[in-house]
């Protein structure tokens, strides 16, 4: 049985190997050599600095997968909106990991005052991730085509967004964040 709870110093060892798989071998990221241990420790140290979410699955002490959201883009006028990554151990594939750390992502990141969360999904074959943003009701806005050269190949990203919380219905409240 797996629980999801909010990421700790001493997990950052399997988080590491589970990102380095990735991209090692998938396209939902277009990183092309996998990041340190250091890397990654401040990866996650910045994310934490925002005050924003950093998630991992476990079963027992083994970390199955994580996710995390971070701003979307530096500038200030999007700090209400971030953008989410998910990322799962290849064994814990298909037994719905993936939508759970995306449901408490998304909780979390309306506690933290995020109104709006963007997919940026590496390469338009990637259906898993596709599908788990889809389910948790993200809706598709549009495709970048051929923007990415990995493995041989032309990949595209599909760009995906949710509102959360009171969305742009009200004014944020601006001492969130």
């Amino acid at each position: 049985m797996s629980i999801i709870r909010l990421s700790q110093v001493q997990d950052i060892d399997q988080i590491t190997r589970i990102y380095a798989h990735h991209v090692l071998h998938g396209t939902g990221t277009f990183e092309m050599i996998p990041p340190t241990h250091e890397d990654m420790a401040q990866r996650r140290a910045d994310v934490l600095s925002k005050k924003l979410p950093y998630l991992v699955a476990v079963d027992h002490e083994r970390v199955l997968g994580f996710a995390y959201c971070n701003w979307f883009k530096p500038r200030p006028a999007y700090r209400f909106s971030a953008e989410d990554s998910i990322y799962l151990a290849p064994e814990a594939v298909g037994q719905g990991l993936g939508r759970a750390l995306l449901a408490e992502l998304l909780h979390q990141a309306e506690m933290a005052g995020v109104r709006k969360m963007i997919a940026v999904i590496g390469d338009s074959h990637n259906l898993g991730s596709v599908g788990v943003h889809t389910s948790a009701g993200f809706r598709n806005v549009g495709t970048l085509t051929s923007c990415g050269w990995k493995f041989d190949r032309w990949l595209d990203v599909v760009m995906m967004e949710k509102t959360i919380g009171q969305g742009d219905s009200t004014r944020p409240d601006e001492s969130v964040n």
